[in-house]
């Protein structure tokens, strides 16, 4: 089989194109950038930008199926990036796939494309709707991504699954659990909230994992053929005694300072109208989205991924946090 994996050189990308290679399958990554160790592993690298449909389009010259990974991730940016890159470029993605007879697409999509200004406990993904209002642009244009992407199922042939890895974490990561520490180094780092809110994570190797499993499982009459799965380790963590577990391991103060929920709220509100106004480019040390990621409980229910996928998480949390901290050390 032939491969297409957009943003293959990113955290996550990379690691599915390891394992479709360790399977023996022929990988093509479509990224902006140059990754002189994926040619050098025998991947064909194209580069191109996911805005531009004619690059897109012959990339996937000759491919069976393709993992688009590739996005404009963060929560601050200027709203038009983050819907011609999240959007517009995965429109070109399945219009490409139509046209060059593509069997099928992974679309690597986010638990935040459900997530609006509340807590979201145990819920499986038909109990979870779009919210009607989003905090920040990317989970606004991811959203507006996978619905496309599932409405283009069964489409020309084409067979199309979602999946939304929550807090993809893991050796390799070059920003969140850097940031974390850093911040921590710099006693910059506060609890927001109570410090009670349960979140769910993935190691990277799973969510990794999740992929293979939705390639296999996309099959012509399979339940995954226009669905969207949650992918996590399968068991929710207290996120600030999961961050302080990890902050201890690399040897990083704790954290020991904490602002409620609602202080942290009105600050990243008065933060982001005072960065428009001022036309401030990068992001905001608080922001509304940030402020209720931190204080809230996020956490899904997975059997619809093991049940239709075949997923289950082989590398355990702990394991994860060991390998982890091998790698930071």
């Amino acid at each position: 089989m032939k491969v297409l994996v957009t943003g293959g050189g990113g955290f996550l990308g990379r690691y599915i194109v390891e394992k479709l290679l360790a399977r023996g399958e022929t990988v093509r990554v479509f990224a902006r950038g140059k990754y002189d160790e994926l040619e050098r592993a025998g991947v064909e690298v194209v580069r191109g930008d996911l805005r531009s449909y004619d690059a897109l389009n012959d990339a996937c010259k000759n491919i069976d199926a393709l993992f688009h990974v590739a996005a404009l991730a963060g929560v601050w940016g200027k709203a038009k990036d983050y819907f011609d890159i999240n959007v517009t470029g995965t429109k070109n993605v399945i219009k490409a796939c139509k046209e060059n007879h593509v069997r099928k697409l992974i679309y690597t999509s986010s638990p935040s494309v459900v997530f609006g200004t509340d807590a979201i406990t145990g819920a499986t993904e038909a109990q979870c709707r779009y919210p009607d209002r989003y905090l920040c642009d990317y989970p606004r244009t991811k959203a507006i991504a996978e619905r496309a992407v599932l409405n283009a199922n069964r489409d020309s042939g084409l067979l199309t699954v979602s999946l939304r890895p929550h807090l993809i974490w893991g050796p390799r990561d070059n920003n969140l659990i850097p940031r974390i520490i850093e911040r921590a180094k710099q006693r910059k780092l506060k609890k927001v909230g109570d410090g009670t809110n349960m979140v769910d994570i993935v190691y990277v190797e799973n969510a990794a994992d999740a992929h293979l499993n939705a390639l296999d499982a996309l099959q012509e009459g399979a339940a995954a053929a226009g669905k969207a799965y949650f992918i996590s380790q399968g068991e929710p963590v207290n996120l600030w005694d999961w961050i302080d577990t990890l902050l201890d391991m690399v040897g990083a103060p704790k954290v020991d300072k904490r602002i409620s929920f609602e202080t942290a709220y009105r600050v990243g509100a008065i933060m982001e109208r005072m960065y428009r106004l001022f036309r401030i480019k990068q992001e905001p040390l608080m922001t509304r989205f940030v402020a209720s990621q931190l204080a809230k409980s996020h956490y899904f229910d997975i059997s619809a991924a093991r049940e239709d996928l075949g997923y289950s998480p082989a590398v355990s949390t702990e394991d994860g946090l060991r390998r982890l901290v091998k790698y930071l050390n």
